[in-house]
């Protein structure tokens, strides 16, 4: 439609030119808009304004010359107006309206596909939570979040890989290992205490416990030099191999909520083999005059790409900084062909956004093809009292204890319905609740409507609707019922249903991805209350079949866009 009208209007421009009524030198861009109020059309051209300055001629007489050259289809457009200071509003006719509900339930899945990301490799990397115990609904948010990203750029043509970075390298590994040791010693009978900033779960005294069955006391009043690697080991590989183990655990929670990687990247491959990956990263951006020494350490000029100091990649000891390793994994995901990395993080990692966008910039890309999304924390509200949760202390609520309690379904589309750098309040009763209230039970019985509609059709021999969600009409549906006298509340829901491409693209365009559940329940709340004003299946076949062909679009759509979102389309509740 956007393309037609472009062309019409560019038609009676050269028209208007060629009669010698209008005076231009190079055609003016079309510009298409969305009137702010319906009852100024469907679509609105301001390319009058833009010419008035040039003509020296007042906008609203030159937009009246262009409407005076218009070649308008009639199945197109209904009318045209002039408006405000020399806006073109286009009405478009209820024909096009009806003619997007064929297009919708004709195309099936495929309706909301889009193609402006095509030729894009896109590497979304989410979730990657220490691997140092369970996740929790904070990490199940991010989650979903790197998930329906992932989905929506697929749905607008990209090639999209989903990555899994393992933080098995560090610091936490130390801490982890120390943590473990002392449980070793309790378990010997010792006098032990674990500081409070140790993990304190009980699967540390799991691990503790195997190492103990395997060496026996033999790491008992032996310095931590000896004793550290050994133990900080045993923790990383059980944590991340063990059966069970907390990563074996992490990957089948997470495949239980629907979610995939197509790798997960270990950072201790970062380290390995002379030189290894960060001591090649630092020695390409060394090479490029974009690393200094200072006080004995090796710094990144990061102020030169509008970081607010420079950031050290190795320490006056040796030892290279986190930055360091994420420098050089996002290196290695360059290397492997990604012309734009989306890094879905927490909201307290805010302050590394700017420090990597730097970082992509001085290996030679563009700031704009790393993208981070932060995801904000989620109040979890138990007896109307938010839960703390902490790893460390072992108090947390656990994302599949969530699941358990309310299912994926209403977890994930939950955790989707505000912007990803809003605070989310996740209230477990109303998730549960089957009422209007709870929006993924109002969009997902929306969908259940469609399919008891055609259960009814199918009784009238009106037309039947396969569980997939196929609707055979018993050929093709003359929608001129709808439109002869169409009243606005029918084509109000049409062009809801016209509307679904143009968000699924805007939501992927913005990685927004809470448009699509905003747009669901809008659409849900629209045929509910047209369900209820309207006869479905009547007496009049010719009109029934119109109204079928108007909900197997909603259902197709609502089916669409849950999947995009991960959620469940069901026929029955």
């Amino acid at each position: 439609m956007a393309a037609q009208l472009t062309d019409i209007v560019q038609g009676a421009l050269q028209a208007a030119r060629r009669e010698g009524a209008l005076a231009f030198e190079a055609m003016p861009p079309v510009v298409l808009e969305t009137p702010r109020q319906a009852a100024h059309g469907d679509v609105a051209c301001p390319v009058a304004l833009g010419l008035a300055r040039a003509a020296k001629r007042p906008p609203r007489e030159i937009a009246q010359v262009i409407v005076d050259h218009l070649d308008l289809p009639p199945e197109l457009v209904e009318r045209v107006e002039i408006a405000g200071p020399g806006y073109i509003n286009f009405h478009l006719a209820p024909a096009y309206w009806t003619g997007r509900l064929t297009a919708a339930v004709t195309q099936g899945a495929a309706y909301g596909i889009g193609d402006w990301a095509r030729g894009r490799k896109v590497l979304v990397e989410f979730v990657s939570a220490n691997p140092t115990g369970p996740l929790h609904v904070g990490h199940g948010r991010g989650a979903v979040v790197g998930d329906a990203i992932a989905r929506l750029l697929t749905a607008c043509g990209a090639d999209v890989s989903r990555e899994y970075y393992v933080n098995d390298v560090g610091n936490q590994m130390n801490v982890l290992g120390r943590s473990t040791y002392v449980r070793y010693l309790q378990a010997a009978g010792r006098e032990a205490e674990l500081p409070a900033d140790h993990y304190q779960g009980d699967y540390i005294k799991d691990i503790a416990a195997a190492v103990r069955k395997e060496d026996g006391d033999a790491w008992l009043d032996r310095p931590e030099a000896e004793w550290l690697p050994r133990f900080a080991q045993a923790a990383a590989h059980a944590l991340l191999f063990g059966h069970p183990g907390v990563m074996p655990g992490i990957r089948e929670e997470l495949d239980a909520f629907g979610i995939r990687f197509d790798r997960w990247y270990s950072e201790r491959t970062l380290y390995e083999g002379a030189p290894n990956a960060v001591e090649r990263a630092v020695a390409d951006l060394a090479d490029a005059g974009l690393v200094y020494e200072q006080d004995g350490a090796k710094w990144l000029a990061t102020t030169r790409q509008g970081d607010d100091k420079d950031r050290v990649l190795i320490r006056a000891n040796g030892v290279t900084t986190y930055f360091a390793s994420d420098v050089a994994y996002h290196k290695d995901k360059f290397d492997r062909g990604f012309d734009r990395l989306i890094d879905v993080w927490g909201a307290d990692h805010h302050g590394y956004v700017g420090r990597m966008k730097a970082a992509a910039a001085m290996l030679g890309h563009a700031p704009e093809d790393l993208e981070v999304v932060l995801v904000q924390l989620v109040s979890l509200l138990k007896g109307g009292q938010p839960v703390a949760m902490s790893t460390r202390a072992g108090e947390f609520v656990t994302l599949s204890q969530v699941v358990d309690e309310i299912g994926v379904d209403a977890t994930r589309f939950f955790f989707l319905t505000r912007k990803a750098d809003a605070q989310l309040e996740f209230d477990l009763e109303l998730a549960k609740a089957q009422t209007a209230d709870n929006p993924v039970y109002y969009v997902q019985y929306a969908h259940a409507r469609v399919h008891q509609l055609f259960a009814k059709a199918a009784e009238e021999g009106l037309g039947t609707m396969t569980p997939e969600g196929e609707a055979d009409l018993k050929g093709e549906v003359d929608t001129r019922p709808l439109e002869n006298g169409a009243d606005a509340e029918t084509l109000g829901l049409a062009k809801q249903l016209a509307a679904f491409p143009q968000v699924v693209e805007q939501a992927g365009r913005e990685l927004a991805v809470h448009r699509i559940p905003y747009y669901l329940q809008e659409l849900a709340a629209a045929f509910h209350a047209y369900y209820y004003r309207h006869r479905f299946v009547g007496p009049d076949p010719a009109l029934s079949r119109a109204r079928l062909l108007l909900a197997a679009a909603v259902g197709q759509v609502l089916r669409n866009g849950l999947g995009l979102m991960g959620v469940s389309a069901p026929v029955r509740m």
